[in-house]
Formats: C-alpha cells, structure tokens, sequence
C-alpha cells in the first residue's frame, strides 16, 4: 500500500524573502492564498503551449539540423572569418568562478576575471601597437561607433566647434563605416579605388580639407589586398590635422605580422569573436574592444581595468585591480557593466594557448589557404584583382551570369555540397561578386572539395543552367518565392503544431 505523501514543510527559514512572512523550519506550510495575502492573483490558468519534453527537444533539434555551422562543414562566409572555434575555450568561459559571477560584486571579490582582463588587454596592445584599451563595445559596429565618437570628441576639445565634419571612406569599406560616420553626425564622402583596388594617394590628397576629421579604412582591404601606401595614406591624413579609424574586421590576416599602430592608425576595434576564437553568427555573442594611440586615451568610455600600485609601478604584481571610472574628458559609457565577458575569456584562453609563434602562422595559414583558393578558381570564375592575396579574395561570377546563373543561385547550388555560400553582392564595386575567406581551420582536402563544387557549378551553368536556377535541390527547406517573401510575408504563423 502506497504510504501518504506527507505535508510540504520549508527545509530552510528565508526570512524576509519578498516581504513574506514565511514558516518556521519543520512547519508545515499555509495555503498559498495565505502566503501571497494581499497579491492580485489570476483567475484562470495561464494558456501555455501543452507540449511534452520529447516534443520540445525535437522540435529544437530539427531547427539546428536546418541550420548550417562551422562545426558541419566549410563555412567561407568573406569578411567574417567564421573560422572553427576550439571547444575548450568554451569549456574556460563557462567555469563557474566566471560564470557564476554577478556585476556588482565587490572589486575585491573579483580580482581574478580584472587580472584577466588586465593581462588580456596587454596582449592586444602587443598585436595592435597601441597604448589603451576599452572592452565595453560589445561587437565590431558599436566599436566604430565608439572610435568615431572619440575622434569627434578629440576634434571638439582641440579646435572648439565641429567645423571637421567629414569623414573620408573607401568604396570597398564594410557597409557598417558608412553607417557609423553618418550617426555620429559626420558627412561621408567616398574614396574611389584605383584600377588595383587600392586607396590612390592622389585621390586621397585631393579629397583631403580643413574640414576632414577621419579617414575610416581597413588593411587589408575589402578586397583582400593590402593598401601597399599605407604609410604615405597615414602621413597625409595626419599633415591634413584628421585622424584614421581602423576597421579590424580583417586582423587574422596580420595578426603577429605587422601592428595597426605602426602603420599610423589612431584607432582601431578588434573582433575578438572573429578573430580570437567565439562562435557567432546569426547576431551574437560578440566583443568589439577599442584599441587607442596617446591621442585618444583620455576619451576611452569608462570604465577601464586600471592596477593600484604597491611600489610606484602598475606593473608590480601585488597591485589590486579596479575600474577606473575617474576619466573627467571620456566619451561616458557604452555598455552596461565592462562588455561581454565571456567572449573576452575565450579570447584569452586562445591567446594564451597559440602563443605569439601560433596566432603568426594562424595568420600566414590563412593568407596560404586563400590563395590557393583563387589559384584554383582563376580559369573559371572571373577574379577582377587576380594576384596574391591575404586572407580572402573577391571573385565575380560575371562568366556564368552570360548563363543566367547569378551569383545568389551559385550560393544556394553550394548548399548541395555541403558548404556554406561565401558573400554575394559585396564588395559593392565587384559585379556579381563571391567574396571568399577560408580562415586557417580548413585543410587541404576541403578546400580541394569547395575548389571542385565550384567548378562542377560553373560547368552547370554552362551545360544545364536550370539545375542551380532550382537549386538547392538536397536540403529540407527549397528556395523560396523571393519577391513574394519580400512583398508579402507571412508573419504569423497559423498552420497546425508540428510533432
């Protein structure tokens, strides 16, 4: 015979939880109604969705299967760098003495994740060249955003009004630049590239003024190719009294190699998640930290990672970490608490486990496995700036549109071999482009296999053009209406509950 269950009894006293006057240990507890006296209480259960946890799992887990992901296959998505990202530095970030932290302990209760920070910081500034950093940005965007906002701020304090209202940008920058120039007020005028897809130092002379504040660029560029007048384009710049914003989206190319700082740049953000080991995609987690020359300090956001000293130096070993909010001339704060933490850990964790020696052949891997890539595809695919490369490349599918086949029905016929597509339609200057970053992760055999699914499309477009037309052919999900998905899309789902 079943014995009864017995009486709900409190194990433990929480005095004061919520204002409730709760029993003592071994009472048993009161009706609810007694305990919430007072509490407005609904009427009527609440209409959740009555699904089982089998029902809930599977629903989830067919959601990822329809997703693609670096840890599936090849992931040449340009400009991204969606390069593998290494479990145990997961396994780092989630540690419960970070995990488990909250933002407003006490300084003395985390001197551990500060020091880690501190030390981080010392390692970027070794690759950048630079004097400070600030890890509040929380992706590579809000990072533009916060160097734009220094050098504006730099401008004001120096010449007392914003008659430097300009801000010079290349037409082959990420879209973001634009962006984030035009939101802090600025008035964009576009560089246009040289026949080898270069900032051409005269062009640059001309558009230089009185009026310029920035120039926003990236080394190397867009395209792939390194501005090569780098420090005459820095030497202009500064001559004309404007500073020069670093876009760091494409640094694996050079970490190791050569420091943004020595080229002459002022500013420069870092996509820790890109470039130092976090999965992401599809909107985050991200960390976009700003690294600054002497010129800029004083306007970093608060808070920064500063170190009491013990003996007159910063750098002796028994200082205690703190934040350092005392900055009178920063740009204020642009993040709640000091930026995504865990992406900074994981970062560290791959720094510490390459080296200077692995984050340099990290580097030089991925300049070797995109030039490869454009070998390869030269005879089929037009390469507009076909020569050596770094870390990525821009191709043109201008053969196989006389076809009919764009550049998007490429992408989507790529979904059959497995890989996911490249970037299509951008850099803007390229028509029908396919921009291509492999990253370091891939070896030898998947970059042989996407070589050979490229061609193999590209004699498709040639000898049955309605096969990429329909494609992809072997996925779940078939292409959509596209006009119809744009001009009329379904935004509430009303068909029946899938199992």
């Amino acid at each position: 015979m079943t014995k009864p269950m017995e009486p709900l009894i409190f194990e433990k006293s929480l005095p004061g939880a919520g204002g409730l006057d709760l029993p003592q240990p071994g009472v048993p507890a009161p009706p609810v109604e007694e305990l919430l006296s007072g509490v407005p209480l609904r009427q009527k259960l609440p209409l959740l969705p009555q699904v089982s946890e089998p029902q809930v799992v599977r629903h989830y887990t067919r959601l990822s299967q329809l997703n693609h992901a670096v840890d599936v296959g090849f992931y040449p998505l340009g400009s991204c760098t969606m390069k593998y990202n290494p479990k145990v530095n997961d396994e780092l970030a989630g540690l419960s003495g970070f995990a488990d932290l909250h933002p407003y302990q006490d300084e003395s209760e985390v001197q551990g994740v500060l020091a880690l920070v501190w030390e981080l910081e010392q390692v970027l500034l070794a690759l950048t060249g630079l004097t400070r950093v600030s890890f509040q940005p929380s992706a590579g965007a809000q990072g533009e955003l916060v160097g734009i906002l220094m050098i504006r701020a730099y401008h004001r304090e120096k010449e007392g009004s914003d008659r430097r209202n300009i801000v010079l940008i290349p037409d082959s920058a990420h879209g973001t630049n634009l962006a984030t120039a035009a939101m802090a007020g600025y008035r964009v005028v576009e560089l246009p590239s040289s026949e080898r897809g270069l900032i051409d130092p005269d062009v640059l002379r001309r558009a230089l003024s009185d009026q310029v504040a920035a120039l926003m660029l990236t080394n190397p560029n867009t395209l792939g190719l390194f501005e090569e007048d780098i420090l005459e384009i820095s030497a202009l710049v500064h001559d004309a009294g404007g500073l020069i914003y670093y876009d760091g989206a494409n640094l694996n190319a050079i970490m190791g190699k050569v420091r943004p700082g020595d080229m002459g740049m002022d500013v420069v953000h870092m996509n820790l998640h890109k470039t130092f080991s976090t999965p992401h995609g599809g909107g985050g987690p991200g960390a976009g930290p700003v690294a600054v020359g002497g010129l800029l300090e004083p306007y970093l956001p608060v808070p920064l990672v500063g170190r009491r000293p013990v003996s007159g130096t910063s750098d002796d070993p028994r200082g205690e970490f703190f934040l350092d909010y005392h900055r009178p001339r920063s740009i204020g704060r642009v993040k709640g608490f000091h930026g995504n933490v865990g992406v900074l850990i994981r970062a560290y964790a791959y720094m510490r486990r390459m080296g200077g020696i692995g984050l340099r052949q990290s580097a030089e891997d991925a300049v070797l496995a995109a030039n490869y890539l454009r070998a390869g595809l030269s005879d089929a695919y037009h390469i507009p700036y076909d020569r050596p490369c770094m870390h990525e490349f821009v191709a043109s599918a201008a053969k196989q549109k006389a076809h009919g086949v764009r550049a998007f029905d490429i992408a989507k016929r790529l979904l059959d071999f497995g890989v996911h597509a490249p970037t299509v339609y951008f850099p803007l200057i390229v028509p029908e482009a396919l921009m291509i970053e492999p990253t370091e992760s891939e070896d030898k055999a998947a970059l042989d296999a996407f070589i050979e699914a490229l061609l193999r499309i590209d004699q498709e477009a040639r000898e049955d053009p309605e096969l990429v037309l329909r494609a992809p052919v072997t996925t779940p999900v078939r292409r959509p209406d596209e006009v119809n998905a744009a001009r009329r899309p379904v935004l509430r789902f009303e068909g029946p509950v899938e199992d």
